[in-house]
């Protein structure tokens, strides 16, 4: 099928090219009679226009990049759907790149990014970035970029967070309520501030309000990790009488060590996680969990983008509150 241009509709319609074009964008210097014939022919002959064209004129591809360390994740995929919800209603597309938690993978997604001209940028790190200049570089040339849920520690960028802290806090004093004294608290990787900033405001808690529960800190890049830390401390004769997972990761391997070992849950050991919501629920019991929604920073993250292409120019960093949930695991 050959493709329709303004061209040939101008030559068809009897009118100069700029007439239609701006009969095509209801131009109020045109006609509304003219604007009839105008997009019925073009309609009729299935006229689109050629968008990497206007891509190259306006500079504007009214795409949004968006790299995440994986896509296969209830985080992610929430997180993914709430932005691609927001980007469709103003009539903006999603570029969607998972950098598999590698770095140079995840470099290489950003060039794909700027190759295809994109209005802004939103991303989570991998656990190995430490450098963002690549990033900052794309935002000093008028492409947003907004960092989420995985952040750096620089302040002077756009960050969405989950509210860490507070997540941490909730898990924690619901142990302390339980009056539990020997807790096994898997955190994620040591590098990520995410990390940091949960591990920091758990051990603070019980350093202030249960002085004399023993914490059992450990670390876990991946649910293998979790697994096997589990079966490594639970045998041991002061095994934990609780656990912390800070993430659904966490949780899927320590879950997968509670069933081989035979462990009832929550006669023999309790269990709260930080979750965004649809692990715990594939459980039973029902795993009570501090819900960090990534829809919710999803809308949250779109909001700021287009606050900062409207041209607020100031660095915010903001929270996703987080919220306990209730489960059957405590």
């Amino acid at each position: 099928m050959i493709n329709t241009t303004l061209k040939k509709l101008s030559e068809t319609l009897g009118l100069s090219i700029s007439t239609v074009s701006r009969a095509l964008k209801n131009h109020p210097d045109i006609s509304d009679d003219t604007k009839k014939r105008v997009w019925d022919l073009a309609n009729m002959m299935e006229y689109e226009p050629n968008t990497y064209a206007i891509n190259l004129k306006t500079n504007n591809s009214r795409t949004f990049g968006l790299i995440v360390p994986v896509i296969s994740n209830y985080f992610y995929d929430s997180l993914i759907a709430s932005l691609e919800e927001e980007a469709r209603i103003q009539h903006y597309s999603l570029l969607i790149l998972q950098s598999g938690d590698n770095p140079e993978i995840e470099q290489s997604n950003l060039k794909l990014c700027k190759h295809n001209r994109v209005t802004g940028l939103f991303v989570a790190i991998s656990s190995e970035t430490t450098d963002i200049s690549n990033f900052t570089k794309l935002s000093d040339n008028n492409c947003p970029v907004i960092f989420l849920d995985k952040v750096p520690v620089d302040d002077n960028v756009h960050k969405i967070c989950m509210a860490d802290k507070h997540a941490a806090i909730l898990a924690a004093e619901a142990l302390c309520k339980l009056n539990r004294k020997k807790i096994l608290a898997i955190f994620g990787n040591n590098n990520l501030s995410i990390t940091k900033e949960r591990m920091d405001a758990f051990k603070e808690y019980f350093a202030v309000n249960s002085p004399g529960t023993k914490l059992d800190i450990a670390e876990a890049k991946n649910p293998a990790e979790a697994y096997q830390i589990v079966l490594k401390k639970y045998p041991q004769k002061a095994k934990p009488d609780a656990v912390f997972c800070m993430s659904d990761e966490i949780l899927t391997g320590v879950m997968k060590a509670v069933q081989q070992l035979e462990i009832k849950i929550p006669k023999d050991l309790s269990l709260i996680a930080i979750s965004n919501g649809i692990i715990p629920h594939l459980y039973y019991p029902e795993i009570t969990y501090v819900e960090t929604s990534g829809y919710k920073m999803g809308k949250l993250a779109f909001s700021r983008m287009m606050s900062c292409l409207a041209g607020s120019s100031f660095i915010q960093n903001l929270k996703v509150d987080a919220l306990l949930i209730n489960g059957g695991s405590l």
